[in-house]
């Protein structure tokens, strides 16, 4: 994986501009691993592995039985990758990864608590799409014999956490925040190992994952440039919560004049 240390933001806009197509994820700390709140989540509190599976398939399971009581359209939580999509909405632990087709959203994710170095990685989208990367172990489970939209596939190439694989796309139904953050999702076929790693079993003649190091100094500059393009919690979170969220951003941006007098 190529790892880019910015200097400015000026360099940020210069570099993504040549990542055409690619996804984008935004992490508040430079240091963290490229991997799901879900994987996260077993490492620190599911010690035996060989529970991931039926901790992870019982999770679901909960889900489905009592969500259908706060959705007007129960018939949602039918496809696999639907009903992760809303329980990653609303806070669930999953094995979804958030991306972004917009590196500029990424980077409003990345900046906008970050204390420290914060990090952008870039996923060559194009090429796993199109097939020019496929894994080393198994090039036969291509993006269209694994997608997780079809009945059963999920079951069949996740669950087991014993395929080193990802997929990315959208469920087939997108909800407002999707759209508004004009997001995608990367689903790893296993969990036990960060994004990285499972794309260094890829065989590969192009660069398939990029991460981009934003230094604490270009913080400023870069969250005034992504509040004149108007992305905020408000545009991004669309309802009163992403309103209320956008607040702490309008305590740091202040143009000459814009502070009335008392």
């Amino acid at each position: 994986m190529k790892t880019t240390v910015l200097s400015s933001w000026n360099q940020f806009m210069e570099l993504t501009s040549g990542l055409d197509g690619w996804a984008f994820r935004g992490q508040q700390s430079a240091a963290w691993h490229l991997e799901s709140s879900l994987s996260r989540y077993m490492r620190a509190y599911v010690h035996d592995k060989s529970e991931w599976r039926a901790r992870e398939e019982r999770a679901i399971r909960v889900f489905r039985r009592k969500a259908h009581n706060f959705l007007d359209h129960p018939a949602l939580l039918v496809n696999d990758l639907r009903c992760l999509a809303l329980m990653q909405h609303h806070g669930a632990p999953t094995r979804l990864l958030d991306f972004t087709k917009s590196p500029f959203v990424a980077a409003f994710f990345a900046l906008e608590r970050a204390v420290d170095d914060s990090a952008i990685f870039a996923l060559n989208t194009p090429a796993l799409w199109n097939n020019r990367a496929l894994p080393r172990a198994n090039p036969g489970l291509t993006r269209d014999v694994i997608d997780p939209r079809v009945e059963g596939r999920f079951d069949q190439y996740f669950f087991c956490n014993c395929n080193e694989v990802i997929w990315f796309g959208e469920p087939t139904e997108m909800d407002d925040r999707l759209i508004a953050q004009s997001g995608t999702f990367v689903v790893p076929g296993v969990i036990d190992k960060p994004l990285q790693e499972i794309l260094d079993g890829y065989d590969a003649s192009e660069e398939l994952l990029h991460k981009i190091v934003l230094p604490a100094s270009v913080r400023v500059d870069a969250m005034k440039w992504l509040y004149r393009m108007n992305i905020t919690n408000a545009s991004l979170f669309p309802g009163l919560d992403g309103l209320a969220r956008s607040i702490a951003l309008e305590l740091e941006i202040v143009w000459p004049g814009m502070i009335a007098p008392r």
